[in-house]
């Protein structure tokens, strides 16, 4: 999630530069709940040690306003279409939810 936010955070910059920026929050999508509950919820745990210098940067961005995280079930998680093995009906879900058209079927 880290990663994500800090090239959020570069391509808001890059916008502003450009003079297309408009300042609401950048949604991010996240399909891990725990991953979500982390970032938003100051607790300690020992077993989030490891990852406490991430956790800060993107908790931070998220006070700040700059980043607004939400849940989105696996099903619905339109990167997994770059990042996983899916099954046909899968595949051709996510590509409909990207706009992407078979050109060799005639419109029904």
């Amino acid at each position: 999630m880290a990663v994500v936010v800090s090239e959020v955070i570069w391509l808001t910059g890059f916008l502003k530069e450009l003079e297309m920026y408009k300042s609401d929050p950048v949604k991010l999508f996240c399909d891990n709940k725990a991953a979500l509950q982390i970032a938003t919820n100051p607790v300690f745990h020992e077993r989030t040690k490891h990852i406490e210098i991430d956790l800060h940067f993107v908790r931070e961005k998220i006070q700040l306003g700059l980043i607004q995280t939400h849940h989105i079930s696996s099903s619905e998680q339109l990167a997994d279409i770059m990042t996983k093995a899916l099954g046909i009906q899968q595949h051709e879900y996510l590509l409909s939810k990207l706009g992407v058209k078979d050109m060799f079927q005639l419109p029904t």
